[in-house]
């Protein structure tokens, strides 16, 4: 949408319209961007697919291009994830973002970097979390089930336990030995 391009304008017209981007709309964005120079060694996809139709566009563009692919699963009890959410603060000036259990502030409710007041995220109260983990039963199980069938790789990984840093080194070590060519882990 910043640079202006015909699908940018597009798809700009239809959020400011309060529509949905359609998959076929998602699906060409995507395609466009992993044809990019920056991604001729793999790339991350964060969010995407979000629905059946993307996971098989998905899928096929790989494999026309004959790029094998790892999904991974991090599996995470529903109350641990609520808890995590709860314990989540930021701030609304410089957007820096802690958590009471594992990143706290050194002084309770301020911001480390500007001294501004901390506060929950709307979408970070418990309500509104078991919506979303509803929200994400309905469409995103079905994914999980997709790709374990697909002929690609597919893992789930324990996200309860352990560090971020520690986790990241797990999906690492999965890529590796998938195929995954060189891989450049950082914590």
């Amino acid at each position: 949408m910043r640079a202006g391009d015909s699908l940018g304008v597009v798809i700009k017209r239809l959020l400011d319209e309060g529509e949905l981007v359609t998959d076929d709309l998602v699906n060409q964005m995507v395609e466009e961007r992993i044809v990019q120079p920056d991604c001729r060694k793999g790339f991350i996809l964060d969010g995407y697919p979000r629905t059946l139709g993307q996971a098989g566009a998905i899928c096929r563009q790989l494999a026309s291009r004959g790029t094998g692919w790892l999904v991974v699963h991090l599996k995470v009890d529903y109350n641990e994830i609520i808890r995590r959410l709860a314990d989540r603060r930021s701030c609304v000036h410089c957007a820096a973002v802690y958590n009471l259990a594992s990143h706290p502030p050194r002084v309770a409710d301020v911001c480390d970097r500007c001294g501004n007041r901390l506060s929950i995220r709307d979408d970070d109260r418990e309500s509104v979390v078991r919506k979303r983990l509803d929200a994400y039963d309905e469409t995103t199980r079905p994914l999980l089930d997709f790709f374990s069938g697909e002929e690609g790789s597919f893992c789930e990984i324990d996200g309860t336990g352990g560090a971020p840093a520690s986790i990241a080194r797990r999906i690492c070590e999965l890529m590796r030995a998938g195929g995954a060519g060189p891989v450049a882990c950082s914590n």
